[in-house]
């Protein structure tokens, strides 16, 4: 059975959007993309290739889908993030996209919910959630989220999409499923830039209250 793992840079106030580029998504009139970029030190370089070469599969949404296919296909074997993305199985979240193409990707079919926990089912090891902030809030709200690795850099950004937004439970009245999470490892990087691991699901009683 996988287990579903989220890896994301967020900022001290919880933003986790368009942290790579200024154009990798303004929804919202988001003005500050990029904003990881000056944060970046080998340490980190180091960690990120050890997360990545753990997945046994990918599950993305649409958008980062489209960045991940516009570039690491282009980039050598020899780069071992490179070799692990561009061969790795990839199952990409979305409601507008009719085809994928990058190699050993596949779309998801009907509800993402079910479809994500069929998957849990069906594939060893870690599946693993890089960006994909939409897809994030679904898998989330319906508690199918198995662990968390999150890199909180040192800056208020004050808008923006958060990790933990504002949504309602798919399978529950309540606002979010409450988590009791346990810290697995925690390092810094020289440019203070901490990386946390944890894992925790929610739970819920017979009456169907959080506990």
């Amino acid at each position: 059975m996988g287990k579903l793992q989220v890896g994301t840079f967020v900022s001290v106030d919880g933003v986790m959007q368009a942290p790579g580029g200024p154009d990798e998504d303004r929804d919202g009139g988001f003005e500050h993309g990029g904003w990881s970029f000056h944060y970046w030190d080998d340490a980190m370089g180091e960690r990120i290739t050890e997360s990545t070469l753990r997945a046994g599969a990918l599950l993305l949404g649409r958008r980062t889908y489209e960045i991940f296919a516009a570039h690491w296909p282009h980039v050598g074997d020899d780069d071992p993030v490179a070799a692990k993305l561009n061969s790795v199985p990839k199952y990409v979240a979305s409601r507008t996209l009719d085809r994928v193409t990058w190699n050993n990707s596949q779309l998801l079919e009907g509800d993402v919910v079910e479809a994500v926990s069929k998957l849990k089912q069906e594939v060893d090891g870690e599946i693993q959630v890089t960006g994909s902030a939409t897809l994030l809030q679904t898998l989330i709200g319906a508690d199918l989220v198995d662990g968390f690795e999150l890199w909180v850099f040192p800056l208020v950004l004050g808008t923006g999409k958060r990790l933990f937004g504002r949504r309602r439970c798919a399978r529950r009245r309540s606002s979010w499923p409450t988590a009791r999470c346990r810290a697995r490892a925690w390092r810094s990087t020289r440019t203070s830039v901490p990386a946390t691991s944890s894992t925790g699901r929610s739970h819920s009683n017979s009456d169907g209250h959080l506990t």
